[in-house]
């Protein structure tokens, strides 16, 4: 019964006596919630966040197709010797500056990475849920139409 009075107040009668077919404004997808239930490992937050900034959401974060490419393999360059008694002070300033750009490129891919990754776990766990919610509308929808199918079999189509 309860079904049957949302469908009555579904397809409200205009003044014409037909139907009335009032679209619903459209919703902006992006304002959707999702209730999912999605706890990462504090551990893997803290990985993927920046120091001395916020934690990583990986409910907000969204990467760019272009931040998402695969990287190229990139052949590394044979290493040149040299001999030790070129390296002077400014060779040995020119290696600890690489050194340091290296490690701080290969923390900020660790730090993507990690992001990434959790980001997708968040994006499983909110897609398996979406998923859940299409087969509960689909088994409801299946359900008004059988009534709907009833009502219009007793009383004729609306």
């Amino acid at each position: 019964m309860f079904l049957f009075s949302i469908l009555i107040d579904f397809l409200r009668l205009s003044p014409s006596g037909h139907p009335s077919r009032d679209t619903p404004s459209p919703i902006d997808p992006d304002t959707i919630q999702v209730p999912v239930r999605y706890e990462p490992d504090p551990a893997d937050l803290a990985l993927s966040s920046v120091p001395g900034q916020e934690i990583f959401d990986p409910r907000k974060r969204k990467f760019s197709a272009e931040e998402l490419k695969p990287q190229p393999m990139i052949k590394k360059a044979r290493k040149v010797f040299i001999p030790e008694d070129l390296k002077d002070d400014r060779y040995w300033a020119r290696r600890r500056k690489n050194n340091i750009a290296a490690k701080r490129s290969r923390d900020a891919r660790r730090l993507k990475e990690n992001q990434i990754a959790i980001r997708a776990g968040f994006l499983e766990k909110e897609n398996a849920a979406l998923r859940q919610e299409v087969a509960d509308l689909r088994k409801e929808l299946g359900r008004c139409k059988n009534v709907l199918a009833k009502y219009e079999a007793r009383h004729g189509p609306l």
